[in-house]
């Protein structure tokens, strides 16, 4: 498999790392230099606050449901104790530092801009650009964080172990406002780590190779060299990392090692068995060829198998592996007695085409694959409501909390609970008639427990069938916590739309499952509709047609550059959409390729803000009624509003609901949110939606990601048209970045391919 870098764009609340550089005209530097490689290790820049949240949509549910900071964190932990012993994680913000100058001063610079979303994280394979060309950084994968970053800053560190971490981070010239990221990655004894082995500062989030290096010259004077063995296997873990930002739960080991020549270490090879000697990488092999040639008795033994070998870090190599066993066993486990064959096919016989062959493969199989659009959502519905007559409890969970609520209107319909689990309700059962407990939650509150069935006292959910929304947005280790989760001889469901862009964190979960056809494929025949759903399903087939949109449904606005794009862009969200199409500003959502440049979502934010809600920022930069993106943790975003600040933090109301952000906390996690990213917006839909494409972001467009971007409106779409030819382009010959995942080969050894 092809491991072309993915594209990338600048990092906001929440991005796991940072480059050194706010210029989004690097990133194509970069994709060059991976493409000569063949490794896609660029980092997913754009995961900040791309993740669970929800439009403003109303929410009877309690304030829990939003802050998952602490519960999804929590019960990621547990369930990763469950899958394996894993690493101790780190990161956490990196607190103040005293005035510095030079190198130390750079290098903190670069730091604090990881912590506080303004940079993007260090580009794989980045080296200086002399010319750099100038363009939008393109669009990126959005990805958890391996660590719990919301609830490291609640961990209270001694100060006498700052202290010496910090006086070991001066001796090297590097700032002691380190020092409590640098203990949150290395862990107790992290200032004799660090002089042991000064190439350790790599795993300190933002921090760059070539500041490592400066770092252990000033330690280790002149026994710092180029092929010392511990700057090898920093600089291989520090790839493995950036690979996995990308989006790859493992690299091609050539690939790495011609990452780790780039990077200036002399013997590449050694490096990366050093590093698999150490433990702090895997080597796998999988087999190139589907099952060796049969050999008669007696003949000599054949050449070995052609195999693939793939580096990968451990933690994703074991998220990987369990999801391919609980998968194996979800589809391999006889479904629980649930009612007649007569009682399915009397459902399926009541219900559309479409979902009746969605309940009919339910009905005879552990894992089924549903794809469609976001009107095919309604078959999942039916499955339900199937599910419910035939006295199984059945729960949908959806990728983000606008979603959620968008799907309990469509259950509503079948008389399915109104709400999730924990919202108001007379019957804690979502049953007034007391049948199964049926209902909507989203992902991270099913494993968290703040929403869903709970648990039984084995561990797993406490249910019969799971139809998982958006599943594209389904990165390994998430997928892998679902999977773990579920009871023997439970149905599992994965339901969504193939074409929208991929999860934020590595894998391609769906995409994988698709491809390697191990379980019954629904297609969808519910086509999404109006004039935006033909608009967006040519676009899903490469085909960028010309809609008939007699209500003003798609308006193309042309504009010459950048200052035209932005004036443009506030003048439909403020005065041309709410007067001609009757939908008010705050209803419509601006989506653009990067954060940075002349026209990405900050200078959008700027000039949005100034027309629409003009105030001096006196709460860090915000005004009440600021719209906002929040990024509780990394991966994850929740759109909505500034309510107030007061000693506690900066309040906000997000999907309905309370959310108090502390003051430490706002820089890092919050930003302004009347424009996204198609990466943030993923999972959310508004009544209007403004896709700004400026002339300098076609490098940025890709066919998943103009599907994406034009699939987030439900009544209007405005396109701002400045890159001509390009778009069209983009729809019919540019498809979405390769991945290098072994999610297939895992299943394939287990389960046979169903045809």
């Amino acid at each position: 498999m092809s491991t072309e870098p993915e594209t990338t764009e600048e990092a906001e609340p929440g991005t796991p790392g940072a480059g050194a550089t706010d210029d989004p005209q690097t990133a194509d530097t970069d994709a060059d230099m991976v493409t000569e490689a063949d490794a896609d290790t660029t980092p997913s820049e754009g995961e900040g606050t791309a993740a669970e949240g929800g439009t403003e949509t109303e929410g009877a549910a309690d304030a829990a449901k939003l802050s998952e900071a602490a519960a999804e964190l929590a019960a990621q932990r547990l369930e990763r104790e469950r899958i394996e012993r894993r690493k101790a994680e780190r990161q956490g913000p990196i607190e103040a530092g005293a005035k510095l100058s030079g190198t130390a001063a750079d290098l903190l610079a670069a730091v604090r801009a990881v912590e506080s979303g303004e940079k993007p994280a260090a580009t794989a394979f980045r080296e200086p650009a002399p010319t750099p060309r100038r363009t939008v950084a393109p669009e990126p994968v959005r990805r958890p964080e391996p660590v719990a970053a919301p609830a490291r800053t609640s961990v209270t560190v001694a100060p006498e172990a700052v202290a010496a971490v910090g006086a070991v981070l001066s001796e090297g010239g590097a700032p002691d406002a380190l020092a409590p990221g640098a203990l949150a990655a290395l862990g107790e004894g992290a200032d004799e780590q660090l002089r042991e082995d000064p190439w350790q500062l790599l795993r300190v989030a933002g921090v760059r190779p070539e500041q490592a290096d400066g770092f252990a010259r000033a330690m280790l004077g002149a026994e710092c060299r180029p092929d010392d063995e511990r700057r090898g296997r920093a600089v291989t873990v520090w790839l493995l990392e950036q690979a996995a930002l990308a989006g790859h739960t493992a690299l091609d080991a050539p690939a790495l090692t011609a990452a780790l020549a780039q990077r200036a270490v002399p013997d590449p090879d050694a490096a990366v068995q050093s590093t698999l000697a150490e433990g702090d990488a895997l080597v796998f092999q999988d087999a190139l060829d589907p099952a060796p040639p049969a050999q008669e008795e007696g003949a000599e033994e054949s050449e070995e198998r052609p195999v693939r070998v793939l580096i990968g870090l451990e933690r994703y190599a074991l998220a990987e592996e369990s999801l391919a066993d609980g998968l194996a066993r979800v589809m391999n486990s006889v479904p629980k007695a649930d009612g007649s064959a007569d009682g399915w096919e009397q459902a399926a016989a009541s219900a559309t085409r479409s979902a009746a062959e969605l309940i009919r493969s339910v009905a005879g199989h552990g894992l089924v694959l549903h794809t469609g659009g976001d009107a095919s959502q309604a078959e999942a519905a039916a499955l339900l409501h199937a599910a419910r007559g035939l006295g199984l409890r059945g729960w949908a969970a959806a990728h983000t909390p606008s979603g959620r609520d968008g799907f309990t209107v469509r259950t509503a319909r079948y008389d399915l609970p109104d709400g999730p689990s924990d919202g108001p309700s007379d019957d804690p059962s979502g049953d007034a008639e007391g049948g199964p407990v049926t209902g909507v939650a989203t992902v991270a509150g099913l494993l968290s427990g703040a929403e869903g069935p709970g648990r039984d006292a084995d561990g797993a959910f406490d249910l019969d069938l799971l139809v998982v929304l958006d599943a594209p947005q389904l990165d390994v280790e998430t997928a892998a916590m679902l999977a773990e989760s579920l009871p023997d001889g439970a149905r599992l469901v994965l339901s969504g739309d193939p074409g929208v862009l991929w999860s934020a964190g590595p894998g391609r979960v769906f995409a994988d499952l698709l491809a390697a056809r191990v379980c019954p494929q629904v297609a969808s025949r519910t086509p999404d509709p109006g004039p935006i759903g033909e608009l967006v399903s040519g676009v899903g087939i490469g085909e960028l047609n010309q809609v008939e949109a007699p209500g003003k449904e798609v308006v193309i606005v042309p504009v010459r550059d950048a200052g035209e794009a932005v004036h443009r862009t506030v003048q439909l969200v403020a005065d041309s959409v709410p007067r001609a199409i009757g939908i008010p500003a705050e209803q419509t959502q601006v989506i653009t390729p990067g954060h940075g440049g002349a026209v990405g979502t900050r200078a959008l934010n700027t000039a949005l803000k100034e027309r629409l809600n003009p105030g001096p920022g006196r709460f860090g930069g915000f005004d009440p009624e600021d719209r906002v993106a929040y990024s509780p943790a990394p991966g994850r975003t929740a759109v909505g509003h500034v309510v107030k600040a007061d000693a506690d933090g900066l309040h906000l109301t997000c999907s309905g609901l309370p959310v108090v952000v502390p003051k430490e906390r706002v820089e890092q996690s919050v930003r302004h949110g009347w424009a996204l990213t198609a990466h943030q917006a993923v999972g959310l839909r508004w009544p209007a939606a403004v896709v700004v494409l400026p002339g300098d972001a076609a490098a940025a467009l890709t066919r998943p990601w103009v599907y994406t971007a034009f699939g987030r409106a439900e009544r209007h779409l405005s396109v701002v048209h400045g890159v001509e030819q390009a778009l069209q382009r983009a729809v019919a010959e540019i498809p979405q970045k390769p991945r290098t995942t072994r999610l297939p080969a895992l299943l394939k050894a287990q389960v046979p391919a169903a045809g």
